[in-house]
Formats: structure tokens, C-alpha cells, sequence
């Protein structure tokens, strides 16, 4: 029998509808579960990184950009306006010319005619970009090729042996810029660069080029260097004189055909070289061009004549022009002047203790100065002895005295007594110690008698007459205004003393000694023509039988006086040679110490006259 129902109480309900009586599900035990976050789907956050990377390079690129305009504002605040630099301001140049024409000096810029390629052998623009910029028709005007040619060449070198500045780059460099190695001037070229590649074609940069480049020796640009070195115009150069004029530009001193043409003759070579690297040239073409590099002779460079006459032409020529200027120098006759002095001071000089000289070369009808040599060597010493020293010049003052007694009415036939003299307290004495008694005013000059120069001082007026005399002759410089003048104790110069002899030669004309042919000199009739005839026959006898007999050539008309100061402190001698035309060549000797100390036994009458003579001869 089945089991009765039971039966269930009914079930309330709690509010919320949770029966009531029915057990709730137990808690857990510790903190409540968080529902966590969703997942993001796949590849959001290269999203984001991206989006971040994108933003901040974005503001570091403006900043940047701003830095670098503030950057290039800052090299560009002093960059010239190329506009106003493409004719750029140079020193006017002065160009001295000998009295035949050719250059013997020149100062300032130098800068020849322009000219265009077409105006040019080919072998000339050829050579410059082979040896310079061989990818020049190629490059935008900054060659990176080049940049690291270079410094691969230089790494294994281990020195700076190439370059890789573009001829672009040279011009922007050349027009524009210094020679400053800083990081300024090296992004202001970069910059010049740019702009000249913008404005100009290739053409015209490299004839900008051709006639800017500094070649060395004063000179801008090929054709000024052409003539400056070969005496030709660019226009006419050969293969060769090409080469060596695109050698010049990377060390125009070191290269210089004048001074080194041994190494500007191998700087050539390797110009060839690169020019049959380029395909320019062939190799026998090179090899025959190298063989005929010659350079003309180098033209005398008369350093003391070429500065004082560039002094003297301040005043002749236009300020901030250029000037070529003749002028009277005979490089011949400079060339004997230097040569002879020079041997002189090495041999005879040397032993007898002389170490400088001076010698002058003057036209006695006019006073155009043909040769000055102001010392041994210009380079060593470029002061100039024979215009600007101040000396004694001993018994070569006498001429003077005794042109003043001439003046008095004496002449070279009248006597004098040679015995001792005293005035004051002072009593010259003879330089042989030794007295003649009665002595013509001829023979005492030709023996030089010092106590026959100051009687006759006396006799002409005194000292202020004697000054006054000289004056006439063209001595300017103060003379001591007492006897001792006679014997020549006031300090003078070589070329005024020489040139005071002119009127004894010429007829009587005074004449101013100058270097310009330009400058028209008047001579001035100072004395009489006999006086003038009476000096020279005393003076030819100075040579044919008295103090200056080493200066006599047999068979020339040679007439002159000698001078020594006090301890061979100074030696002179003054002289003309008759050139069978006009009135002759003057030429003064001094030689001495610039100390002051004394020689070694030298007198006007040994080497002093034995200088003149050397120069005469040669001078034939």
C-alpha cells in the first residue's frame, strides 16, 4: 500500500521575490570579484604608438625647421649681396716699365684684359678643369663624388694632399669670401655656390673663373698671368704655358715659374697628367708639351730703383687708377751695377772688411738715373743707401771748393801753398803726411791736398760760399758752416753728390736726377762753360796721374775724384765715362759699413775706383 501524501507547507515568498525558508546560496569568502576590462582587438596599440610617433616628430620637425632657418638666418646676416661683389673693388695698379718697355715691377692688383672661352686655346680652360674640377660640366656645383675622392685620398695619404672644393666653389670663395677657415664661411660658400649655379651656366662660371684666379706674383686672372710669366697675352699660350699657368692656383708662391721654376715646371707635369687622365690630351702630346716648358729669363727686379720711383709717382698719377709708367732704367746697365758690386763684396770687400755698397748710374745731360743699387741685397735689406743714407763724403766734396775758387777767378794753372794750416785749433793735415810747397790748383786736386782745400775755401768766401756753391750744383742737405767742410765732413747722399757732378760734364747745367720719363726736367745753367771745361780737365787729371788712377781705362775718356773719411769709415768715387754720344754716364761709388765701423785699408782710390772701373767696362 502506498504511502500517504505528505503534505508541504506552502512557501512564502519574501519581498523581492526570494521564497521564504529557502537557504541562500552561501557567499564567498574574500574581496568581491571586479569584472575586468574588454580586449582590445587586435593591432591597437601599433595604432597608438604610431599615432604618438607621428605627432611629436611632427612638432620636432617644426622646431627643427625653425632651428635651421634661425641657424642659416644667423650665417647668412653678414653674406655679401653677389650682385654687388661679381665686380669687386681691387688696388689700383702701378706697372713700371723699363726704358725699353718691359716690366721691371709692378704694385697693387694686376689683372689683364677680360676674356671669354672662345677668346681662349681650348688647352688653357681644358687644363683648369682637369687638374681643378674634372666633373665641373657635370656637378650642380657641389660635387659629393669629389668630396669623397678627396678625403679617401687624404685618409690613406695621411695628410691633406687633394682638395674637394669644385671651381664653383673657388669662384664664390674668390669673389666673395676670405681665406677664414671657419664653419661660417664654409656654409656662406656653399650658399654663393648655389646662387652662382642658379644665375650663370657652366660657361660663364669657368670664365669667371679663368679671369679672377689668383696666378701669383700680383696677378688676377690668366691673361695678367700670361704676360706677367711669358710675356704673352693669353690668347697665345701653348700647351705647355697652359699647364703651368692651371698649375698656379693651389700655391701660387710655391709655384712660382720666377722664383721656383723647378717646382712650377713639375706642378706642370702633373697638370698634363691630368689632362691625359680627362682624355684632353694624348700621353705623346703631354710628353712633348712637358718637353718644351721653358720660362723666359727673369726680368731684372731694380727693387730700390722701382721704389723710389714709385714714391716719386704718387703725385703724377690718378688716385684709384691704374698706371703704366716708362721709366729711365736700363736693365743692362742694372744688371752690371748688381753683378759687379755683389762680386766686389765678395771677394776683395769681404777681406778687407766691407759689407755694404751703393752704386748709381746717371745720364750727366739730363739726370736720368740708368741703374741704383741700394746694397747688397734688396731681400736682406731693401733700405736704399744710395738715395736715403747720409755719409761723408770725404775728398769727394773737394770739386765743390774748387769750383768756388774758379768762381773767385783762379784757374787750374794758379798756385797754392801745400804747408801746414791751422784755424783755431784745428790743423788739417795731408793724408800722406807729406808737403809739396807750391802746387797748382790742378795737381792739387788730382793728389787730393787737404790743407790746399781749405786755403782755397778760404779764398772763396769761406764756408757759407762753399755751401752756396753747392747748392747751385743741387746739394740740398745741410753742410757744416765751417773749414772742415773742405774736406768734406758734411753728410750728403750718393745720388745727389753724383748728380752735382753733371754741370762739370754737360756744360754747366745743373740737372735733377729722376726715373720717369714722363716727368719733363729742365736743366738749369749754374755755371760758366769755361768753368765747367776747367773742372773736367781737373778731374780727367785725377785719373791719368793722381788718386783715382785705378779707375782709368786706356784709350777712354774717364774723369772723376775719390773720397775717404776718417778710419775708412766711408769710401767713394764719382766719375764719368764718355759714351761717344751726349755728355756721358756718371757713376758713384760708396762703399762702407752700415755700422759705421771702420774697413780694413780702403780708400777712394782702391776698391771704390776699381768698382767704377769694372762697372765701365762692362758698361761698353
Amino acid at each position: 500500500m502506498a504511502p500517504p501524501a505528505t503534505t508541504l507547507p506552502r512557501a512564502r515568498t519574501r519581498p523581492g521575490g526570494q521564497p521564504s525558508g529557502v537557504p541562500r546560496p552561501a557567499r564567498p569568502i574574500g574581496p568581491p570579484t571586479v569584472p575586468g576590462p574588454s580586449r582590445p582587438p587586435e593591432g591597437a596599440w601599433q595604432r597608438r604608438a604610431l599615432l604618438w610617433l607621428l605627432r611629436w616628430s611632427f612638432i620636432a620637425g617644426v622646431w627643427g625647421a625653425l632651428a635651421a632657418i634661425a641657424l642659416l638666418l644667423w650665417f647668412a646676416r653678414d653674406l655679401p649681396r653677389p650682385e654687388d661683389a661679381l665686380d669687386p673693388a681691387r688696388r689700383p695698379s702701378l706697372v713700371l716699365q723699363d726704358r725699353n718697355g718691359r716690366i721691371i715691377a709692378s704694385y697693387g692688383d694686376l689683372v689683364g684684359e677680360p676674356l671669354h672661352l672662345k677668346d681662349l686655346p681650348p688647352a688653357l680652360s681644358a687644363a683648369v678643369v682637369a687638374v681643378e674640377d674634372r666633373r665641373f660640366w657635370h656637378h650642380p656645383g657641389i660635387d659629393p663624388i669629389g668630396l669623397l675622392r678627396a678625403g679617401y685620398v687624404n685618409l690613406t695619404s695621411g695628410r691633406v694632399v687633394q682638395g674637394g672644393s669644385t671651381l664653383t666653389q673657388q669662384v664664390a670663395k674668390t669673389l666673395f669670401l676670405t681665406n677664414a677657415r671657419t664653419m661660417r664661411r664654409k656654409v656662406q660658400e656653399v650658399l654663393l655656390t648655389l646662387w652662382l649655379e642658379r644665375h650663370f651656366s657652366k660657361k660663364e662660371i669657368l670664365e669667371i673663373y679663368l679671369n679672377r684666379v689668383y696666378l701669383g706674383a700680383g696677378a688676377w686672372g690668366v691673361d695678367a698671368g700670361a704676360r706677367t710669366f711669358f710675356g704673352v697675352s693669353a690668347r697665345k699660350v701653348t700647351l705647355p704655358q697652359a699647364a703651368v699657368l692651371a698649375g698656379l692656383p693651389r700655391a701660387p708662391s710655391r709655384f712660382n715659374p720666377r722664383s721656383s721654376p723647378s717646382a712650377a715646371t713639375a706642378r706642370a707635369k702633373e697638370v698634363l697628367a691630368a689632362m691625359v687622365d680627362t682624355g684632353a690630351i694624348t700621353a705623346e702630346q703631354a710628353q712633348a708639351a712637358a718637353a718644351q716648358i721653358a720660362f723666359p729669363p727673369t726680368p731684372v727686379a731694380p727693387g730700390w730703383f722701382a721704389d723710389w720711383v714709385a714714391e716719386a709717382s704718387q703725385t703724377l698719377i690718378a688716385p684709384d687708377r691704374d698706371a703704366v709708367l716708362r721709366t729711365t732704367l736700363d736693365a743692362r746697365y742694372q744688371a752690371i751695377a748688381e753683378k759687379r758690386l755683389d762680386a766686389l763684396l765678395s771677394g776683395a770687400g769681404a777681406a778687407a772688411s766691407v759689407t755694404q755698397g751703393a752704386v748709381v748710374i746717371v745720364d750727366a745731360a739730363n739726370g736720368a738715373v740708368r741703374a741704383m743699387v741700394g746694397g747688397r741685397d734688396y731681400r736682406e735689406s731693401p733700405f736704399n743707401r744710395a738715395v736715403l743714407a747720409r755719409r761723408q763724403p770725404g775728398s769727394a766734396f773737394k770739386p765743390v771748393v774748387w769750383l768756388a775758387a774758379l768762381h773767385k777767378g783762379m784757374t787750374p794753372s794758379d798756385t797754392v801753398l801745400d804747408s801746414p794750416v791751422r784755424i783755431g785749433t784745428w790743423s788739417p793735415a795731408n793724408f800722406e803726411r807729406r808737403y809739396l810747397g807750391e802746387i797748382t790748383l790742378q795737381e792739387a786736386l788730382a793728389q787730393s791736398i787737404n790743407t790746399v782745400a781749405v786755403r782755397l775755401l778760404m779764398k772763396a768766401g769761406g764756408p757759407k760760399a762753399v755751401a752756396a756753391t753747392a747748392a747751385r750744383l743741387g746739394i740740398t742737405d745741410r753742410l757744416p758752416n765751417d773749414a772742415s767742410l773742405a774736406l768734406g765732413t758734411g753728410e750728403v747722399g750718393l745720388l745727389e753728390m753724383t748728380v752735382a757732378y753733371a754741370p762739370f760734364f754737360n756744360g754747366g747745367y745743373r740737372v735733377i736726377a729722376h726715373g720717369l720719363d714722363q716727368t719733363p726736367h729742365e736743366a738749369t745753367h749754374v755755371i760758366d762753360a769755361d768753368e765747367a771745361a776747367m773742372m773736367h780737365r781737373m778731374l780727367n787729371a785725377v785719373v791719368t796721374r793722381g788718386t783715382g788712377r785705378a779707375a782709368g781705362i786706356p784709350g777712354r775718356d774717364i774723369s772723376g775724384k775719390t773720397g775717404t773719411t776718417q778710419d775708412s769709415r766711408d769710401a767713394w768715387f764719382i766719375g764719368r765715362v764718355a759714351t761717344g754720344t751726349g755728355s756721358g754716364l756718371l757713376i758713384g761709388i760708396w762703399l762702407g759699413n752700415d755700422d759705421n765701423s771702420p774697413m780694413r785699408n780702403v780708400h777712394g782710390g782702391n776698391l771704390p775706383a776699381r768698382l767704377f772701373r769694372d762697372i765701365a767696362v762692362a758698361l761698353q
